[in-house]
């Protein structure tokens, strides 16, 4: 696990290091004839890298409001960043095509003048600046507006008649944290409350920071109102900040944590499995016991009704094949921001939206709030209201 978590690390640093030389390089060394500007951005530009890179570390060393501070500044810095990146790199090469495609109809032209050269890149850093800015703008307002709703019908075979219709709505990766607040995590149970569900599944990755600073804020989650009540599975965001902390204080909250066991939904007259696992990854990345649906699943009747909670849409397979008729996750954040809405179904098979296993289904969702950069690009979050009819 060491060897992954350097070659991450590692790769993090490379990457803020280029992107950073990159933004230096168009924004301002082909923009500004200032030697002492250009050596004072050059020395914001190494700064932030270094910022981005110690972050961590850095948010250890220091006190909880100068740390919060630095989170808020760097993973926005962070966001802006990336955005510009992509709008030069797309300005960069529509330029570089259309000047492909004269060279290939005309004869050479004469060299521009360095005059002319500085004024064409003056425009395109221009460009970029305010589609990289618009870019953050909205997706800063998409990350704080009320997430959208996506109501999915799931036909499960072995449902009782008792339960025909019974609706659950998923609350998953809120990241309650530096950003995300108590104002926030109100609106959001207002909102969930609003869809009238029977049980409420919050799928993981809730917190980021301890029980004292956060508190607080996760309380709002105490008044979600349902028939069956609510039900919390860790993520691996919650093993960092304290998952036996976290799970203790959730239950003072009249929220059931379920840590690789399952409990009955229904009465006499009908009931189904809500099965609940701990965390893929973060469990096993600090040494304890993590993820194990075999425990989870002992002593239930294979021909009941089940759904599984899972914060990582992984193993889905595995739990189709073992029985699970419906496996709610969520991890993905559908990528989050652009450019990684374009890549995450790469790293995952199931990054986001409904998935199939011969009778069995998957719902992974794109999450309620966002983790590092305050901003929502290509990937809108959602709150998820799940119907289930036989």
């Amino acid at each position: 696990m060491l060897p992954r978590f350097f070659s991450f690390s590692i790769l993090i640093a490379t990457g803020a290091l280029l992107g950073h030389f990159y933004l230096y390089r168009r924004l301002v060394r082909d923009t500004v004839r200032s030697r002492a500007l250009r050596f004072l951005a050059l020395a914001v530009f190494l700064l932030m890298t270094l910022v981005l890179m110690l972050r961590r570390s850095l948010r250890d060393a220091l006190p909880v409001e100068f740390s919060d501070a630095l989170s808020v500044a760097s993973y926005t810095w962070m966001g802006v960043a990336l955005l510009l990146v992509v709008s030069l790199l797309v300005l960069d090469l529509g330029r570089g095509v259309l000047a492909l495609g004269q060279r290939l109809r005309a004869p050479p032209s004469p060299p521009v003048d360095e005059e002319r050269r500085r004024f064409l890149s003056q425009v395109v850093a221009g460009g970029a600046a305010v589609t990289g800015g618009g870019m953050a703008a909205y997706g800063s307002w998409r990350a704080f507006a009320p997430p959208m709703v996506t109501e999915v019908v799931l036909k499960v075979p072995k449902l009782p008649k008792a339960l025909e219709g019974l609706s659950i709505v998923q609350l998953t990766d809120i990241h309650v944290g530096p950003f995300i607040q108590r104002r926030f995590m109100d609106e959001l149970v207002r909102q969930a409350n609003a869809l009238k569900p029977d049980l409420f599944a919050i799928t993981g990755d809730l917190v980021d920071g301890d029980v004292p600073t956060l508190g607080g804020h996760v309380a709002a989650l105490a008044n979600l109102k349902s028939r069956f009540g609510s039900f919390f599975v860790t993520g691996n965001h919650d093993y960092s900040s304290g998952d036996e902390a976290w799970s203790q204080f959730l239950g003072t909250l009249g929220i059931q944590v379920l840590r690789n066991r399952h409990v009955r939904i229904g009465d006499a007259g009908g009931s189904l499995d809500l099965v609940g696992v701990d965390d893929w990854s973060g469990g096993r990345r600090r040494g304890k016991k993590g993820y194990d649906l075999d425990l989870a699943l002992a002593g239930r009747e294979p021909d009941r009704a089940s759904v599984l909670l899972a914060h990582q849409p992984a193993n889905f397979k595995v739990a189709a094949e073992k029985g699970v008729d419906v496996q709610i996750s969520g991890h993905t954040h559908g990528g989050q921001l652009v450019p990684m809405t374009f890549f995450i179904g790469l790293a995952w098979d199931h990054s986001a939206g409904l998935y199939q296993h011969g009778g069995s289904h998957l719902y992974v969702s794109r999450g309620c709030g966002f983790w590092g950069p305050p901003m929502r690009v290509g990937s809108p979050p959602e709150l998820v209201k799940l119907v289930l009819t036989a």
